[in-house]
């Protein structure tokens, strides 16, 4: 029986000029009373604000980030110690604990409220649909999906492929994703080249949770799939941990998969062709 558990959440928003109003999203806070737990995301770069506020004080601006969210840790430390005999009625009382309401730069969103199965996912969740969502995507993705399922292709005709790839759409009662590379051999098989040849370690972190979410909302579809990650790495080797970590989160992806890095492309290959013959064998 899957446990859902109720939570409340709030959107941290950076109100550049009180008197105008304008602000832009920089975090999000998750918290479970049933479970004593609350935790908050908040940028850890400043270039997506100042490019909407030119004039923004960078460091202050960082500081902040730093200080909320440590905040919020040490919220959560106190939720099952001393505060445990406190009588909180709601997510309100611990946010305005960490930023009264005032007229500051920082102010929260009405709380709203939602279930999950998993809270930590959830905070990445609302994180990258409030948050990160709106963000002006790089100009440059050096090495996109496009070009690396065109040499992918390339690698294919060095095997002899029984069956031939096509698009599928797999779908629940309210989300749905279609995969442009499938064959069918009993179950499903879709391959889904992810490039991250980035130039901003934001978009790591990003791109990750979104394939995270898109098929964790699928892992209950009525047809049996697998998904194949073929991921290409960055260009630039300074980028390797963000990269790592972004291949960590893929990692989670609650569904039947397997990730190849591009260099394995033969390996995926070969993969493939064994899985054609092996079925092309079972219908003759």
């Amino acid at each position: 029986m899957i446990n859902f558990q109720n939570y409340e959440f709030s959107v941290l928003r950076y109100v550049h000029d009180t008197l105008t109003g304008e602000f832009v999203n920089v975090g999000v806070v998750i918290y479970c009373e049933k479970e004593k737990w609350i935790s908050a995301q908040c940028r850890n770069t400043y270039a997506r604000v100042s490019a909407v506020f030119p004039n923004l004080n960078s460091s202050h601006f960082r500081r902040m980030m730093k200080f909320v969210q440590a905040e919020f840790s040490k919220a959560n430390n106190s939720l099952n110690t001393e505060l445990q005999f406190s009588e909180i009625e709601s997510l309100q009382t611990l946010l305005h604990r960490v930023l009264p309401k005032d007229d500051s730069s920082l102010q929260w969103s009405t709380v709203s409220a939602g279930l999950t199965v998993d809270l930590d996912a959830e905070l990445s969740i609302l994180f990258e649909r409030y948050v990160s969502h709106y963000d002006i995507r790089p100009v440059r993705e050096r090495r996109t999906e496009q070009d690396m399922w065109k040499d992918f292709k390339k690698t294919l005709e060095k095997f002899t492929l029984t069956e031939d790839f096509q698009s599928k759409r797999i779908a629940v009662k309210d989300d749905e994703i279609e995969f442009q590379h499938s064959w069918k051999n009993g179950i499903w098989h879709c391959i889904e080249p992810i490039s991250f040849d980035l130039s901003d370690v934001d978009y790591f972190k990003d791109k990750a949770h979104r394939w995270l979410g898109q098929l964790s909302s699928i892992k209950d579809a009525a047809e049996t799939f697998k998904v194949y990650l073929l991921v290409s790495p960055p260009t630039d080797t300074e980028l390797q941990p963000a990269f790592n970590r972004a291949l960590s989160i893929l990692r989670k992806i609650p569904v039947e998969s397997e990730i190849f890095l591009e260099n394995d492309a033969p390996l995926l290959a070969e993969e493939i062709q064994k899985k054609m013959d092996l079925h092309s064998q079972s219908i003759h």
